[in-house]
């Protein structure tokens, strides 16, 4: 696997999937990058960690893509460097960016199957970040999908709603793989015994903070209702871009005291005891060309530990979860969160009902089922690799 993204901290699809076919019987190499502290070699529950001499760059466009293209180059030659040494029989490489995948272009060319891993569709990414960028660029992002999806032998999506924009790009239907980013029943479970829950009302979000995931929203929502709810709170964990404007933000609000900004990662492992802590889980989203696609791991994490959610009424967590299992409010209106809030704090048994009827989305999209149909396609990809005479 390849991954530009730091391991296991960055994204917890890749640890899911790597643990997967380890469990499977693979044996797994993971290539990414390394920050200050880490090891530059390691076993990290079964996955034999490679970890290159550089750091992820997402100052700005220009420089994002000189660090893509560093990570390419190094990447290539070290993925290349361990296949005439150990051979391996398929080669998973994880988006952004989708050219990431031609760093396997020596074992593809040796008969190795290749698997590109789209996490987000870098078209839609792009779009939604920079709203006004040049065309010439967002038909450059288009045609590198296009050539990446056609150098990958399967290409992995993570809903049916981008499965549909891919074909529609010209990606074969039978080549397209859905992996959800559903939460793994094994770690996002309730703790025994379960932590004890301060006093006052607890809100939580985890994950990428920037611009377009709305946390600014979230502390205005917080501020709004400091008079309405005694002892309410909001932990944000995670890093992003967004972290020093959430900082200024909660000083010029007045909820410094009511809002705590943990920026720092923690392994999936820890994330079950600090969620079970909250009263209300948050995907506060805005709405654009890009989270209108979006499936949030988060939200299934909070699901399948009985966590009752807020969430933002885009798309795609429209298509998958009812409001009988979540309470939507109106994307990028912090007073329409706040007010949803409000209601599901006047309401505990509302509560109960939207975690108990969640339920029913883990039932029916679980990592059990889900992992083992990829392992299944990986499997049977690594069947057809060119054995070496």
């Amino acid at each position: 696997m390849v991954v530009y993204s730091y391991y296991p901290l960055g994204e917890t699809r890749v640890q899911r999937e790597a643990e997967a076919l380890v469990e499977a019987g693979f044996e797994v190499d993971l290539i990414c990058p390394r920050q200050t502290g880490e090891r530059r070699r390691e076993s990290y529950h079964g996955v034999t960690v490679h970890r290159l001499p550089m750091e992820i760059r997402k100052a700005s466009l220009l420089d994002q893509l000189l660090g893509y293209l560093l990570f390419l180059a190094v990447s290539g030659a070290q993925l290349t460097r361990l296949h005439l040494r150990r051979r391996y029989h398929s080669i998973q490489v994880h988006n952004l960016p989708d050219f990431l995948v031609f760093c396997a272009l020596v074992p593809k060319l040796m008969g190795v199957p290749v698997v590109l891993d789209l996490h987000d569709l870098m078209p839609e990414f792009f779009a939604g970040r920079f709203e006004n960028g040049p065309r010439w660029l967002r038909h450059l992002i288009r045609l590198q999908e296009r050539v990446a999806c056609g150098f990958g032998d399967l290409v992995i999506t993570v809903s049916d709603h981008w499965r549909d924009v891919l074909v529609e790009r010209g990606v074969a239907p039978d080549k397209i793989l859905v992996v959800m980013n559903v939460a793994d029943e094994r770690i996002f479970r309730i703790p025994d015994p379960p932590p004890t829950r301060g006093e006052g009302f607890s809100l939580i979000y985890h994950g990428t903070v920037t611009h377009r995931y709305g946390l600014d929203l979230a502390v205005s929502a917080v501020a709004l209702l400091r008079q309405e709810i005694p002892g309410l709170r909001l932990t944000i964990l995670g890093k992003g871009d967004q972290m020093e404007e959430l900082c200024s933000l909660t000083k010029q609000l007045g909820v410094g005291d009511m809002v705590e900004l943990r920026n720092e990662l923690v392994p999936a492992e820890c994330l079950p005891d600090i969620i079970a802590r909250a009263d209300l889980g948050i995907v506060p989203y805005r709405s654009d060309v890009f989270t209108d696609g979006l499936l949030p791991t988060k939200l299934m994490e909070y699901a399948v530990m009985g966590l009752p959610c807020v969430a933002a009424a885009t798309t795609a967590i429209d298509a998958y979860f009812r409001d009988t299992m979540i309470a939507f409010f109106t994307p990028g209106d912090a007073r329409s969160l706040a007010d949803t809030i409000l209601e599901l704090h006047r309401d505990p048994d509302r509560r109960w009902r939207l975690a108990e009827q969640a339920r029913v989305f883990t039932s029916r999209h679980n990592w059990q089922e889900i992992g083992a149909e990829y392992v299944a396609e990986v499997t049977k990809l690594a069947r057809k690799a060119v054995q070496p005479v």
